[in-house]
């Protein structure tokens, strides 16, 4: 029997079930369905999984979207879009394979290291992309924005609350370590965050700078020590040489000096990432 010999009422039944469920888009292409089920173009079977398809993208599409917005990840970047020929010193496949979100799973901790615009916040976004996609709870915020947070935290007597906050999420991405000066008191506050997820969450972080001088960037070489005792356990440390991807086209105009001071940096800290885990774990005692 045709869809058309059936009753007209049976379809205006169908409509009415998928307004009472809330299944929007199998309502709008509802029509085009039967359509192609009575020219004999798709079975009946095929037509259900039409319906529910339409409607599992569009609502997949909708929690991608609000979760993206609720992790901060309003400027989405992805794996698609790097450009791993202009940074050669990125192994693609150890990128592909932290996308398949084993770390997080493990709860390890990724660094991305190197010079500005090599593409350490874009891989560090693409990789919470990957996340939420997968389901994931993740949660980006710059290392600034989160130790201002936390010393507002403090002043309020919402200390407690808001590092159960940011221990939350199954990952956690702490972007531009080394960029600002910190507040006072703020490298304290950090470790107690840090200290909370150690084991039981995932961290992206991305720096200019490399760990010898972190003693500097917290301002106390002993909060350093202990921070990176942790950090670098269960780690993967990625340093991404090369230049910045934001002046490849106006290099030219980058001072000598400039990029002397840059090129300097990613080779100290390439020589200071060796032997650094035992350093602070002799400081720590």
């Amino acid at each position: 029997m045709s869809v058309q010999t059936g009753s007209v009422n049976s379809l205006d039944h169908v409509r009415q079930n998928l307004v009472g469920l809330k299944m929007a888009r199998a309502l709008e292409v509802l029509d085009t369905t039967v359509k192609a089920l009575e020219q004999g173009e798709i079975s009946p079977l095929e037509a259900i999984d039409l319906l529910l398809s339409e409607e599992l993208t569009t609502r997949e599409s909708r929690r991608v979207k609000v979760a993206l917005m609720t992790s901060r990840l309003t400027q989405v970047k992805t794996l698609q879009q790097y450009d791993f020929s202009f940074q050669p010193s990125v192994d693609r496949n150890q990128i592909l394979t932290l996308a398949q979100l084993g770390f997080i799973e493990r709860k390890e901790v990724v660094h991305f290291l190197g010079p500005p615009g090599t593409g350490k916040s874009h891989l560090a976004i693409a990789l919470g992309v990957e996340a939420v996609k997968a389901g994931k709870s993740v949660y980006l915020a710059t290392l600034a924005e989160i130790i201002t947070s936390l010393l507002k935290a403090e002043r309020e007597g919402t200390l407690t609350q808001r590092i159960r906050f940011l221990t939350r999420n199954a990952l956690l991405i702490i972007d531009e370590v080394g960029y600002l000066p910190l507040e006072r008191g703020g490298a304290h506050l950090f470790f107690q965050l840090i200290n909370a997820r150690y084991e039981k969450g995932a961290i992206i972080l991305t720096s200019n700078r490399g760990f010898a001088e972190w003693g500097e960037i917290f301002g106390d070489p002993v909060i350093a020590a202990a921070l990176l005792d942790r950090l670098l356990h269960h780690a993967v440390v990625i340093q991404i040489d090369g230049n910045s991807y934001r002046l490849r086209e106006h290099a030219a105009l980058m001072p000598e000096n400039l990029k002397a001071a840059v090129a300097g940096k990613g080779k100290k800290a390439r020589r200071q990432r060796r032997g650094t885990r035992k350093e602070a774990r002799s400081q720590t005692g």
